[in-house]
């Protein structure tokens, strides 16, 4: 990992910021993204203080002209791009199918679905030249199942999933990896909008196996496995880790 060159992007909350701690402790220079100035700047300064070469770069994966100079950024500053984690997400409105509109999907899939796909997009051109590469996107359990009120949501990384392994059969023929991690209920703030109350989080917590929610440390430590090398031969895959919630 040592002097790997690291993009994650939604790297400044929850588990994207929890990937970007890891990989610096590594030893990985960290490119990190996301739409907050102040927050991005903050966290680049406490990457470096962790003796990590970062990079904060303001970015909104929505938008095809930002994931372009994001990347193009890493690399003139870096020389190459090592590995990717595709990480900004939303959640969108929460709601049964029969409440959805038109302007609820377009706002979630264009983050979930429109921004992994621009940044794969970018991503492999860069690693085709290269002849090398690893990216990993970001799913969920819902990338697999349904939920009651979560249509959108879940619908949203379904895409990814597909996504993700139709871009792993083109990109092998030149040497680059793509998969995905998919969290089940993890600590971060978006599950706390989701439940929007401890007796609603613990609820949701005794459908898991383990009976607890997952921490961002616990997700980035997978992320960490399956973008490094020794994971190098894994391709295509959706890597679960959800305290056993899709085993049954």
């Amino acid at each position: 990992m040592s002097k790997s060159v690291v993009l994650i992007t939604g790297a400044l909350t929850g588990i994207g910021r929890a990937a970007a701690l890891a990989f610096a402790r590594e030893g990985a220079t960290v490119v990190v993204s996301g739409r907050r100035p102040e927050a991005g700047a903050a966290l680049e300064a406490e990457l470096r203080a962790l003796g990590a070469d970062a990079l904060f770069v303001q970015a909104d994966v929505r938008h095809e002209s930002e994931v372009r100079a994001l990347i193009e950024r890493a690399v003139a500053q870096f020389g190459r791009l090592d590995i990717a984690v595709n990480n900004a997400g939303t959640e969108g409105t929460p709601g049964p199918v029969i409440d959805q509109t038109p302007e609820d999907y377009a706002a979630l899939f264009e983050t979930n679905v429109l921004g992994t796909l621009l940044c794969l997009k970018h991503e492999l051109t860069v690693m085709q030249s290269q002849g090398h590469g690893s990216i990993v996107n970001i799913s969920s359990t819902m990338g697999e199942r349904g939920a009651a009120n979560m249509s959108l949501y879940a619908a949203s990384k379904h895409a990814v999933e597909g996504l993700t392994k139709s871009a792993a059969i083109e990109a092998a023929a030149f040497g680059v990896r793509v998969n995905a991690v998919a969290p089940g209920p993890t600590e971060t703030g978006m599950l706390d909008r989701l439940t929007g109350s401890a007796e609603k989080k613990a609820a949701f917590y005794a459908a898991v196996p383990l009976k607890r929610g997952g921490t961002p440390e616990e997700i980035a430590e997978a992320i960490l496995f399956v973008g490094s090398a020794r994971a190098s031969y894994m391709t295509g895959q959706i890597i679960r880790v959800n305290g056993g919630k899709t085993a049954s």
